[in-house]
């Protein structure tokens, strides 16, 4: 069937939707829209047989919906209504929600309901605090997906009736749009828990609108801190780019800031919080608190970190949790010397990875946009993702394995493949291209890839940049092994896989095996020759002020509109198999 996505964004539920129907043989064109009359245009362009809306925030002209099945995904459960779903759930300490597909109609989320996946929200207490964004790309990706792919066999059968809001026993209920004005902090009054709870509900859009330091901010993400005290609302000390900040019982560690946009100015950038405010001129002088060690600290374990490291007999586990999936010069240095740490332990299995959010997604995009000299700090970030990539594929003295439970793209994806096993999670999506930032790309990709999948399947993941299911990732060789299970639930199963993989006889020779492969790679053409070939193509793209790389990235980070209109340029006729 000929189906055209039509959506706000091309983001990750988007993606998915569109990987996992192209997966099921259908012909997918995916186009971003910004009002309905691009709806109109995008409708008359493809002519589908079928219209899906997995992230929509504009309505569907009449014109197009009274001539042709429009189906659009709804994150909230049947009788649910209003736009801001997801925010009222985790306000409300929802533990039960849903996903609904409706046929679009006169009034917003008001059709007649074609399908409904049930949502467990994961508790408020879980350790960490799973935020909308997670919730988000976990669960509700999960029920959105099986309620899209159920409403689409549905039509295709042409036998079944969609159910009328009218005839359901559940009340409708419309909840009006959650306003910053719902989502005001108290510092004075408010609980950690309190405060969290509202962090939680915007962390990544659209944050919580505050007073810091005298200015104007939206905050980004929460986590609990138990041990700093202080004068509520101050702020205590630094820890990884993030500030910790004084509560009414105890305090909260906010790693990301956004200055409030002012009147003709761009879009604010989203950035680490200390950076932001020395950027403003606005950072007080405030102790760091170190992150963990890797051994002999005994504080809580759920105190925060970005990064983690722990140990399970022979298994060594190093988690990481960046904002966003991004890795910016920082972040990248602090995992490759967590890493180096983690390669002096005794362990035969190392273990990246392994949390439910984002894998990476490869260079900080929003930190060299901040920057005075982006084309230097693109430089020195790549760098610093390709000593990172460079460390995991010479480890020669125990197995790697990279542990994706949430999505992967560009730099990313290739310091999955640097790993011995690449394990991910069902619900995991994979952009292993850099096309649409206009980027040759690096990270070793023109060796990792290749020997993954082969030369010409390579070339085609590049050259069509499409995202790629897990499932279409572990038949084409690109992960070696795809874990059925909730978000929740990955990290567990990842800790199993690494414990069977370090108990097994020949876990010993293969790493034998893995050294002798590795100084026959150097013999036959050294890493370093991969990376300054990848190196000098990415160097003329950030020297050149137009290059399309810069045209890209300005308007990805200020959320402007791009050169292209178009979501997925590839993907008119979607190939369900193309690779």
């Amino acid at each position: 069937m000929h189906i055209l996505l039509v959506a706000s964004a091309y983001n990750s539920l988007t993606q998915r939707v569109h990987a996992e129907l192209r997966d099921r043989g259908h012909r997918v064109a995916a186009e971003t829209v910004v009002n309905g009359d691009a709806v109109r245009d995008a409708v008359l362009g493809h002519d589908p047989e079928l219209v899906v809306a997995p992230m929509l925030k504009t309505a569907i002209p009449r014109d197009v919906w009274s001539v042709r099945t429009c189906l659009v995904m709804h994150p909230g459960p049947a009788g649910d209504r209003g736009p801001s779903s997801l925010d009222w759930a985790i306000h409300e300490r929802a533990t039960r929600w849903g996903v609904t597909v409706l046929q679009a109609g006169e009034e917003m989320d008001a059709g007649d309901i074609w399908a409904t996946v049930d949502v467990a929200v994961p508790s408020a207490s879980s350790v960490p605090p799973v935020a909308k964004s997670e919730l988000y790309r976990g669960e509700v990706s999960d029920a959105a997906v099986a309620a899209v792919l159920l409403a689409v066999d549905r039509f295709a059968s042409g036998r079944y009736q969609p159910i009328p809001q009218t005839a359901l026993r559940e009340a409708v209920r419309t909840r009006p749009y959650f306003r910053q004005e719902l989502r005001g902090i108290s510092w004075a009054d408010d609980t950690t828990e309190t405060v969290l709870r509202t962090l939680r509900a915007a962390d990544s859009q659209p944050g919580v609108r505050d007073e810091l330091l005298g200015s104007q901010w939206f905050l980004h993400g929460g986590h609990p801190e138990y041990g700093l005290r202080g004068r509520p609302g101050e702020l205590l000390a630094t820890r990884s780019g993030a500030i910790c900040r004084a509560t009414a019982d105890g305090a909260v560690w906010i790693p990301e800031l956004r200055r409030l946009r002012s009147p003709g100015k761009p879009t604010g950038l989203k950035l680490p919080a200390t950076r932001a405010l020395a950027l403003a001129g606005r950072l007080p002088p405030l102790p760091e608190i170190p992150a963990w060690p890797l051994a002999g600290d005994h504080r809580p374990r759920a105190a925060w970190s970005d990064i983690r490291y722990r140990e399970e007999g022979q298994v060594g586990l190093l988690s990481f949790s960046f904002p966003g999936g991004a890795m910016s010069t920082d972040h990248c240095r602090r995992l490759l010397d967590a890493y180096r740490a983690a390669c002096a332990r005794p362990t035969t299995v190392l273990v990246l990875g392994g949390t439910r959010g984002f894998f990476s997604n490869g260079i900080h995009l929003h930190v060299i946009e901040a920057s005075k000299d982006p084309a230097a700090e693109s430089w020195a970030n790549i760098n610093a993702m390709n000593d990172l990539v460079e460390a995991v594929l010479t480890t020669s003295d125990r197995l790697v394995a990279a542990a994706l439970g949430g999505n992967a793209a560009a730099g990313g994806v290739m310091l999955a493949l640097a790993a011995d096993e690449v394990w991910c999670r069902a619900g995991t999506v994979l952009n292993p291209h850099y096309r649409l930032m206009g980027l040759y790309g690096s990270e070793y990709w023109t060796y990792s890839l290749p020997r993954r999948v082969g030369a010409a399947t390579a070339e085609c993941l590049t050259r069509q940049a499409q995202p790629v299911t897990a499932d279409s990732a572990l038949r084409i060789g690109l992960v070696d092994r795809v874990v059925d299970c909730a978000p929740e639930e990955f990290g567990g199963e990842v800790g199993a896989l690494a414990a069977r993989l370090a108990g097994f006889p020949a876990t010993r020779s293969r790493i034998a095996a893995k050294k002798a492969e590795s100084e026959r790679r150097e013999a036959a053409r050294p890493l370093a020759a991969y990376r300054k070939q990848e190196l000098a193509r990415m160097l003329r793209s950030f020297r050149d002020p137009d290059a399309p790389y810069h045209a890209l990235r300005r308007a990805f980070t200020r959320k402007e509109q791009p050169p292209r209109t178009r979501a997925e340029p590839r993907a008119v006729a979607g190939e369900p198999t193309a690779c």
